[in-house]
């Protein structure tokens, strides 16, 4: 199964790029361009993507809307979203509305590729550089509360809970915590059912809203 890609940015050089940096992957295709948020919201209907890549910028409508839209008509649709600023304010916003991650427009051309099939396969995508200084900054500017649910979640799954938030992958968590990571993915899975979470992004948000983990 390949993975479906829609391209949305308002450069028409961007998504040329885009796409024939995708082709040359035999997993990944293409299947719809979008030049504004209204065309990205209508053209993942239309094509039912695997992957969103949603520039936050765009005329019409901007990538935060968009996103809100796609995913109020599709909850499972994976987006990530094209800045080339990494402390860009829409950031905060597209991730709290249900984004799964985000990636600068000069990163590497392998780490977008990464990206891309890192959020397809239903993981989220925010490393521990991008937790502390994105969703830090995001968290500030909230009112701390404790998280509905929190009160459910065992000693153990708590200790997850901050090793995600803190930007740890599955790997560095079982190592952390002296398991396997098939026991972590359990764990995770549970957390996130128990805050009512979709994925290890609002996860993050939440924590970090809540005030469980230091964000300096």
């Amino acid at each position: 199964m390949s993975i479906r890609v829609l391209v949305a940015d308002d450069q028409s050089m961007v998504r040329a790029g885009f796409r024939m940096l995708l082709a040359q992957e035999p997993d990944l295709e293409v299947v719809a361009e979008a030049a504004d948020g209204l065309e990205a919201v209508g053209k993942a209907a239309r094509f039912s993507p695997t992957v969103v890549l949603m520039d936050i910028r765009m005329p019409e409508l901007d990538g935060l809307q968009a996103t809100r839209r796609i995913l109020a008509a599709d909850p499972a649709a994976r987006i990530l979203i094209l800045t080339t600023f990494d402390l860009d304010e829409y950031v905060y916003e597209a991730l709290r509305a249900g984004a799964s991650g985000f990636v600068l427009k000069d990163d590497p051309p392998e780490q977008l590729i990464a990206a891309i099939r890192t959020v397809a396969a239903g993981d989220a995508l925010l490393s521990p550089a991008v937790t502390k200084r994105v969703i830090g900054q995001f968290a500030r500017l909230q009112r701390p509360e404790p998280p509905k649910g929190l009160d459910e979640l065992t000693a153990r799954e708590v200790e997850v809970f901050r090793l995600i938030a803190d930007g740890r992958s599955n790997a560095e968590i079982a190592q952390e915590l002296h398991i396997s990571e098939t026991t972590v993915k359990t764990h995770v899975t549970h957390v996130l059912q128990k805050l009512d979470l979709r994925d290890r992004v609002q996860a993050v948000v939440l924590a970090h809203q809540a005030g469980l983990v230091a964000t300096d």
